[in-house]
């Protein structure tokens, strides 16, 4: 496979703002706070955004479904995991 194959097969696997616009509410504003702050925990977002716990990991698992989000363990935390935002430009 070649560097671009690659770069094309990821530029696949991303998502855009058209995978967020059906979604519900709370995954819209997920994705909002998101883009606006590059890296965040979980709590970080609930804190954020006021919104309850369970709501944002909902709003995570379908921001996840569409491929919009990026997320990883936390080198300072393992038990946490860091979201960021993955849409193509």
């Amino acid at each position: 496979m070649s560097a671009s194959e690659a770069f094309r097969q990821d530029a696949e696997s991303r998502g855009s703002w058209d995978d967020v616009r059906d979604l519900p509410p709370s995954a819209k504003l997920v994705a909002k706070v998101l883009e606006y702050n590059e890296t965040m925990t979980q709590q970080q977002i609930a804190d954020e955004t006021l919104l309850p716990s369970r709501t944002v990991r909902y709003a995570l698992n379908r921001l996840e479904d569409e491929h919009v989000i990026d997320s990883r363990f936390s080198f300072s935390d393992a038990r946490k995991r860091l979201y960021s935002l993955d849409i193509e430009a």
